[in-house]
């Protein structure tokens, strides 16, 4: 009889991912991932003690990927980069968009607030936003947050014209920032 095949950590990880990116979180199954890494399901549990936990380290999984696609743009302005990244998320991995979404779930909802309130602080840092208050920040934040959530939806479901790319969708995200954040100093100076 042939030796068990041994798989790591990491590799069990990377075959759940990859269901998830192609299927969706809720079909990653132990036996969809000896399936794909052409195992039996005795390996996952030797590193797993069910899906769950598997499914956590794909979460994290996706969220180093998040703070990757951020890190690519770096453009200096976090406000910025987050869109961007955002956009990108939903054009590269439209299923795995759609899941966090789109659908009501579990998975993101701790990521949205620790990424708000990391944002909110970066913000503060950030020159074109000083002189606002944190709640003015969060109100400009929560508008940018639906705009390119909106944007991020069209792409992850084909909804634009081929034409559209990517420079097209962060000149919209850069033209509304610019007028949220105008009338968010408006409002100020109004009071």
């Amino acid at each position: 009889m042939p030796p068990k095949k041994k798989f790591s950590k990491q590799q069990i990880v990377e075959a759940a991912f990859e269901i998830a990116k192609e299927e969706g979180m809720s079909n990653i199954t132990i036996r969809k991932v000896a399936e794909r890494l052409g195992s039996s399901i005795a390996p996952i549990y030797v590193n797993f003690n069910n899906v769950e936990e598997l499914i956590s380290e794909v979460m994290k999984k996706i969220i180093e990927l998040s703070h990757q696609l951020i890190e690519e743009v770096d453009s200096g302005q976090p406000f910025h980069d987050i869109g961007v990244a955002s956009l990108r998320f939903a054009r590269d991995y439209p299923v795995l968009f759609r899941d966090f979404v789109m659908k009501q779930n579990d998975y993101i909802q701790n990521y949205d607030q620790d990424m708000g309130h990391d944002l909110i602080k970066k913000m503060q840092e950030d020159s074109d936003l000083q002189g606002l208050s944190n709640e003015e920040l969060k109100t400009v934040f929560l508008k940018m947050r639906i705009f390119t959530t909106g944007l991020s939806v069209m792409i992850a479901n084909g909804m634009l014209t081929e034409e559209f790319n990517e420079q097209m969708g962060i000149d919209l995200l850069n033209s509304m920032a610019t007028d949220v954040i105008s009338s968010a100093y408006l409002r100020k100076n109004d009071i």
